[in-house]
């Protein structure tokens, strides 16, 4: 595999939220009642995002 497709995977950078701590708890706890991670969603929505604002 060559450097650049192992790269293209890779996240390289951070997006850093001031949320309630309550809202925090709870969607950390609804992640983990869904199988999934709070960082999975958060890039889901992102990504839906654009694509609808496009």
């Amino acid at each position: 595999m060559a450097k650049d497709e192992k790269k293209k995977g890779k996240k390289d950078s951070q997006l850093i939220l001031r949320l309630d701590k309550e809202d925090r708890d709870a969607f950390i706890a609804r992640c983990k009642e869904l199988d999934t991670s709070a960082a999975r969603e958060v890039r889901r929505f992102i990504r839906d995002f654009l694509k609808k604002t496009g």
